[in-house]
């Protein structure tokens, strides 16, 4: 866990950014309200011992990322995030991109990266639209990529 030695405490997680390579500059394309999906988790195989019956050894595998889900309010400025997504969905072209999720401090500097690698949409959904309810559209996007880096 990163320490701000600063102030003493761990950062908070509600100030990051996510930049995309390859999908332009603009800064709307960067800002959204959840990024979940950073982990990794080792993938084990069983095996069974003759003649011992108190446990299976659990062999390490490979590691295994789960899909990144970025969400955001509906944006309808910008075209570029969706374009590259449509892409995949509509004319099935495949590009992956590299990404970074940036954990910022309040002078807007990374304390934390991760570089997400080859990440391609997998997923695309809006929330509901219910006449009964006050609230923001919300576009979920869910990317499967490859493995991801920390950088501190």
């Amino acid at each position: 866990m990163a320490f701000d030695a600063k102030s003493g405490y761990p950062p908070l997680g509600f100030h990051f950014k996510v930049v995309f390579t390859g999908i332009g500059d603009e800064d709307i394309d960067s800002r959204f309200q959840n990024v979940s999906g950073l982990s990794m988790e080792m993938e084990t195989e069983s095996k069974k011992e003759g003649g011992e019956n108190r446990f299976e050894h659990a062999l390490p595998v490979r590691a295994k990322f789960p899909a990144l889900v970025l969400k955001r309010g509906l944006i309808t400025e910008s075209k570029l995030l969706m374009d590259w997504c449509n892409n995949v969905f509509n004319n099935f072209i495949i590009e992956p991109k590299d990404l970074t999720v940036s954990l910022l401090n309040e002078e807007h500097d990374p304390l934390l990266t991760w570089n997400v690698v080859q990440a391609w949409p997998k997923k695309w959904s809006l929330s509901d639209l219910n006449a009964e309810q006050n609230s923001i559209a919300i576009e979920s996007f869910e990317l499967q990529y490859q493995y991801y880096t920390l950088q501190t």
